[in-house]
Order: C-alpha cells, then sequence, then structure tokens
C-alpha cells in the first residue's frame, strides 16, 4: 500500500489550514493614540485583562462595551488579576475617574497604564 498520496492530501489541508487561518496578533479593537512616557518596560505575565478606552468607546478583551457592563465583568474576575489599561490621550478626565471608580469599587488594584515610549 503506497502512503504517498496520503501524505500529500495531509500537507495539503495543513498548508490550507496555515495559509486560511488568522492569526491572533493583537487584543485590541479601539484606534487609540497612547501619551508618550520614559517610563521602563515592564514584563507583563499571560493572565492579564485588556481595558482599552478611548473618547467615545470602551472595550474589554477586545470587546466593545459600555460603563456597566464593564462592571459586571470585572465582578467576576479574580481580584490579584492583572488589568492593562489603555487610554487614548484626548479621553476627557471624567471617563478615567469614571473607569478608576469602577476598579476601585471591585477592589482590582493591580493596574498597568500603557503608553508609547518617549523618542
Amino acid at each position: 500500500m503506497d502512503l504517498t498520496p496520503l501524505i500529500d492530501v495531509v500537507f495539503l489541508l495543513l498548508i490550507f489550514f496555515i495559509v486560511a487561518s488568522e492569526f491572533k496578533k493583537n487584543e485590541t479593537i479601539l484606534n487609540l493614540t497612547l501619551p508618550n512616557s520614559a517610563s521602563k518596560e515592564q514584563i507583563v505575565k499571560n493572565k492579564e485583562v485588556l481595558i482599552e478606552i478611548s473618547k467615545d468607546e470602551l472595550a474589554y478583551k477586545a470587546n466593545k462595551i459600555t460603563f456597566d457592563e464593564l462592571n459586571e465583568k470585572l465582578s467576576l474576575l479574580d481580584k490579584q488579576s492583572q488589568l492593562i489599561v489603555k487610554i487614548d490621550k484626548e479621553v476627557k478626565y471624567e471617563r478615567v475617574v469614571k473607569l478608576l471608580d469602577i476598579l476601585n469599587n471591585q477592589n482590582l488594584s493591580n493596574l498597568l497604564l500603557v503608553t508609547k515610549e518617549k523618542q
């Protein structure tokens, strides 16, 4: 019995799925302009939660949501979860305070603010 045709089919399927699959590059959904900072880079653990906030929108794990929905989702998190927050530099301070209030009410304090490196 000749296995060559079977191997050819398996390799063709493998190549098809590699080419057709969409690789997960980034978990961001909002187009943000981050502020500059001279802070050093930190290594992030695998068990992080990404929150993005722009002038008009809010996203949690690359899904657009409201502040009320965010409050519900954060209530289910482990209190030691690492939160990565990306805030557009055009966001009004009021929206940032609202986000920080939600985090404080949920007793989530392990927070990283993402910025661009100063040139």
